[in-house]
């Protein structure tokens, strides 16, 4: 049986999840300036994977027992990530899209933790392998500004 405490986390890990993949497709569609080419496809990268990462943290929720809860109001409630605004510069998207990579990886750490306190190797390893896809967006965002 799976600890409740790691199914808690990973729900709070998709809610960040899902949150960062709406808010950098966002920006990807709306970015503008002198850098709109580099960073509307940087953006389109970093929505890809995370559009994909979503199903593989529900499918290790659901592997662990539990239900995915899915609507934008669960989302909305648990995410720690803010809502980007479509007419903020490129500049503050590429600042704001980096601050939210870093935040992701606290709730990717504290899930880590949890997994790891009970020995759970299958979401350590997934855990870890998304950590280090966030650490290089967010070097990748922070050496765009």
């Amino acid at each position: 049986m799976a600890d409740n405490n790691i199914i808690e986390h990973l729900k709070r890990v998709l809610a960040d999840n899902y949150a960062l993949y709406l808010k950098t497709q966002n920006y990807h569609w709306n970015v503008t300036g002198t850098s709109f080419r580099t960073l509307h496809l940087l953006f389109e990268e970093q929505y890809t994977d995370l559009f994909a990462a979503n199903d593989g943290i529900a499918e290790r929720i659901r592997t662990l027992g539990s239900k995915v809860p899915a609507t934008f109001s669960v989302f909305a409630s648990a995410t720690n990530i803010e809502d980007g605004n479509e007419n903020t510069d490129a500049q503050t998207m590429v600042k704001e899209l980096a601050d939210d990579q870093a935040i992701i990886l606290k709730s990717l750490t504290k899930a880590l933790h949890a997994a790891q306190e009970t020995e759970d190797e299958g979401t350590i390893d997934f855990l870890i392998n998304r950590i280090g896809v966030h650490e290089k967006a967010a070097w990748m965002l922070r050496s765009s500004i």
